[in-house]
């Protein structure tokens, strides 16, 4: 075995992440039915906040406050109240993706297993918690808690350190997102995975690249 620690992304890597869906429900609790012109609409605010985000921008905090700030103005409520509810909700909806269980059962054991995301500190344990993946991590690595964001170099730094400083070649990092998983990765000095569900063409150059969690398995060999 190559690898001492495999790090995943957790958006859509290991976990189903629809805003949409996540978006409605946090609305529907303020007594409003959303469409899909208010999600397009959320989604032309809060994409280039992620953007500004990623690239150090802009803080976690802001992303919170001003994603929801619309909403907030529109329903007359704070818009970190909006933010908390947003995630309480993508907490209850998220799911595990297909095959992500298998892989991990096959990877307990064998190599050393850990969280590297841009997510929330708020919503990462719940969800881990609720979809029953909490015992196989050692490591839970949260951009909001560290203060830099993928892919920027620091935040693997930090997650090396708290691994106890591993060559960097001994670790894997695994993500969905070309732009701040493999870049970040690569950068990084690590070998990266790009988990390419839809089958696009890369613009930087994965050490791997697979179409399911099965087939990480395979490539490493369990």
């Amino acid at each position: 075995m190559k690898y001492d620690w495999v790090l995943f992304d957790a958006d859509e890597t290991l976990f189903s992440f629809d805003a949409q869906a996540g978006l409605r429900i946090m609305l529907q609790s303020f007594g409003h039915e959303a469409s899909e012109s208010d999600f397009a609409e959320y989604q032309l605010t809060n994409r280039p906040l992620w953007l500004d985000y990623q690239e150090g921008r802009i803080t976690a905090l802001e992303v919170q406050q001003r994603r929801f700030a619309p909403w907030a103005e529109r329903l007359q409520v704070c818009p970190s109240i909006l933010n908390s509810a947003f995630l309480a909700a993508m907490a209850e909806i998220c799911r595990p993706l297909e095959g992500v269980i298998d892989l991990l059962r096959s990877l307990r054991g064998r190599v050393r297993l850990g969280i590297i995301t841009n997510g929330f500190g708020e919503l990462q344990q719940v969800r881990l918690r609720r979809c029953g993946l909490e015992d196989y991590f050692e490591l839970v690595v949260v951009s909001e808690q560290v203060g830099f964001a993928k892919p920027h170099p620091e935040i693997f730094r930090h997650a090396l350190r708290q691994m106890g400083g591993p060559s960097p070649e001994r670790v894997l990092m695994v993500g969905d997102n070309l732009d701040t998983d493999i870049r970040g990765g690569l950068e990084a000095g690590l070998d990266t995975c790009w988990v390419n569900w839809h089958g696009r063409d890369a613009h930087y150059e994965p050490t791997f690249q697979v179409r399911s969690p099965r087939h990480l398995s395979q490539i490493l060999g369990f």
